[in-house]
């Protein structure tokens, strides 16, 4: 049996989700243009839109069928850059009223936008609409594929996702000496402008040159199941000699 080096892509593509925000939608049967899209993600994994009146979703009826672009990125100095992107198919609901105080405090980190007030506070204002899945198309670096509802609803984010998106950026912030010097001794090779890209429980994946990178994984000897565990491994790997 090869041993897990990194995460699933159901699980990958859920933790992808969760630090993604919508940037167009799409409606199924016009002939518009994807129009700019605003919101975030559930904890379920749906996309929820914040739509304002006038909006052509604003009055929908019967639950159209639309595509939501979700993009997942990552700053590396002066620099975004997406993680991935995925495309979310399937129908558009009203999120029911018991749920919009709990789905607005759930996607406003993604979606800072005074509107979500007027979602609380008014019933002619802003609407919060979620996408009821049908599958999911990814694009993360090399690889690509579709997840049908169940693959992807089932899954769940990596459960170390915080804690390693803080090391991740702290390592980025204070370190990137120490990891490039690192990197050096373990391939037997310089390694210039060396970022950390990814980081989970299976390992952490390195992004080397901003423009035109290359991508290299670093495998954990076996996964870690806390964050201890985690911090430890990434304080191993920075002292590689």
């Amino acid at each position: 049996m090869q041993p897990v080096t990194a995460p699933p892509i159901p699980e990958r593509v859920r933790t992808l989700a969760a630090t993604a925000a919508p940037t167009h939608v799409s409606i199924s049967g016009t002939t518009g243009a994807a129009a700019p899209a605003k919101g975030g993600v559930d904890g379920a994994g749906r996309p929820v839109l914040l739509v304002l009146p006038g909006d052509p979703l604003y009055d929908a009826r019967d639950e159209p069928v639309v595509t939501v672009d979700l993009t997942s990125n990552r700053s590396l100095g002066e620099h975004e850059l997406s993680r991935g992107l995925l495309k979310v198919q399937g129908w558009v609901q009203a999120v029911p009223e018991a749920e919009v105080r709990e789905t607005a405090v759930a996607i406003a980190e993604r979606c800072p936008d005074e509107a979500l007030f007027e979602v609380l506070e008014r019933t002619d204002g802003p609407r919060l609409l979620r996408v009821d899945v049908g599958r999911v198309i990814y694009l993360t670096g090399p690889e690509s594929g579709v997840l049908d509802a169940e693959e992807y609803l089932g899954a769940t984010p990596d459960p170390l996702m915080g804690e390693a998106e803080r090391m991740l950026h702290h390592v980025n912030d204070s370190h990137r000496r120490q990891l490039e010097t690192a990197l050096g001794s373990l391939l037997a090779a310089p390694v210039p402008e060396a970022w950390l890209w990814e980081l989970d429980r299976f390992g952490a994946t390195v992004r080397r040159g901003v423009d035109d990178p290359t991508l290299i994984r670093l495998p954990w000897p076996s996964p870690v199941t806390d964050a201890e565990s985690l911090e430890h491994a990434v304080r191993c790997l920075l002292c590689h000699h």
